[in-house]
């Protein structure tokens, strides 16, 4: 089949481009023709938190990416449009994560599939966004009128899909391992990369920063002083995309200056399995979810995990299994993760994270993905 991909690439960075180019590397493999179409502009640099959109790492030789689309340029949605709609493919997909896009991608999709041939399927990471502004709900409308069919990752974005439509095809489809990280690498190496003491055990915060993402939870439940006779140290790796100075204010007043390390950078990916390989278990201290990559890439690396039960954090982490699923509240926090190191559970959790990880293959997705385009 021939394959468009609409949405981020190279050369920007972050997980919608990991998933992207996952995604049409799958395809490829099962001997589809693939065109990623990524943007010119993304975000507005006024509207980006972080330090930099571009991604540091060199450009992939096996990926045919265009830069096509504008973000804010209504005159650019339409010549992006046409390009798609005269290239005439099989399936136009596009993973939907954020109101903002709406109108771009809403209207590229509108203009590609008056061809009569091309059919529009949007994976879903959101449809309602974590954090909410005016015209969300507008804009959520405009862009499910412009799709055939629809994957969800998660029960939750399923269900709040029924808000938007009820009537176009939906299949639910687990988020697929992030297994385009690298091998794994040995816990001694990992601390040698890393600059840490081997003599230590450590869990892990990974990923971008942001206030629904808890970590002043995971802070609260780190000053227990359980932690401090067990030797254990928390590792915070990510660019922070809310205020930094809170949670530096409360290091300091919940006493834990010297026990956290700060990795506050965006993570290139190259870099991403020294964190994991140093982390005895990795914390999503989450007050509000769907689905997570950081879980996906847990799994590829077989690490421990605890997540709170929120969104659909806790359909893909079995409580007891391959981890714990706890109340987003410091004190459950604290005691599942005291739990984990006094008792070494480390080796029982990753034998279930060997058996349950079987079931995120990115066929998985690529099939569901044909199911709804049909």
């Amino acid at each position: 089949m021939k394959i468009v991909l609409l949405g981020t690439a190279w050369p920007y960075r972050g997980g919608l481009a990991v998933y992207n180019e996952r995604l049409a590397r799958q395809f490829m493999a099962e001997g589809d023709d693939v065109t990623i179409h990524t943007f010119t502009l993304q975000y507005p640099s006024f509207l980006f938190p972080g330090k930099t959109q571009y991604s540091s790492e060199p450009a992939p030789t096996d990926l045919k990416i265009i830069r096509s689309l504008n973000s804010v340029n209504p005159l650019n949605w339409i010549r992006t449009g046409r390009a798609v709609r005269k290239l005439a493919p099989d399936i136009l997909v596009i993973k939907f994560w954020l109101p903002f896009m709406a109108p771009c991608l809403g209207t590229v999709a509108r203009i590609a599939r008056k061809n009569g041939h091309t059919r529009v399927v949007s994976i879903l990471d959101n449809i309602i966004p974590h954090e909410h502004r005016p015209g969300d709900r507008l804009f959520g409308k405009y862009f499910t009128r412009s799709v055939d069919g629809f994957i969800a990752m998660s029960d939750s974005v399923l269900e709040d899909l029924g808000q938007f439509d009820t009537v176009k095809p939906r299949i639910f489809c687990r988020h697929p391992l992030y297994d385009n990280f690298g091998a794994k690498v040995s816990r001694q190496e990992s601390l040698k990369f890393l600059g840490l003491d081997d003599s230590r055990r450590y869990m892990l915060f990974f990923g971008l920063i942001r206030d629904y993402k808890g970590l002043d939870l995971l802070l609260k439940a780190y000053a227990d002083s359980r932690f401090r006779k067990m030797n254990v140290r928390l590792i915070v790796a990510g660019e922070f995309y809310s205020g930094s100075d809170k949670y530096f204010e409360m290091e300091k007043e919940l006493g834990l200056e010297g026990m956290v390390v700060w990795k506050s950078d965006f993570v290139p990916d190259s870099e991403v399995r020294y964190c994991f390989g140093a982390a005895d278990i990795i914390v999503q201290p989450y007050k509000s979810a769907t689905q997570s990559g950081v879980t996906q890439i847990a799994y590829h690396f077989e690490k421990p995990m605890l997540v709170t039960d929120v969104g659909g954090l806790a359909e893909t982490v079995p409580d007891g299994k391959v981890g714990y699923v706890v109340k987003p509240e410091p004190d459950r926090i604290a005691e599942a993760l005291v739990d984990f190191f006094e008792n070494n559970r480390q080796e029982q959790f990753t034998e279930g994270i060997l058996a349950e990880k079987r079931q995120y293959a990115w066929s998985n997705m690529t099939r569901s993905i044909r199911k709804a385009a049909e």
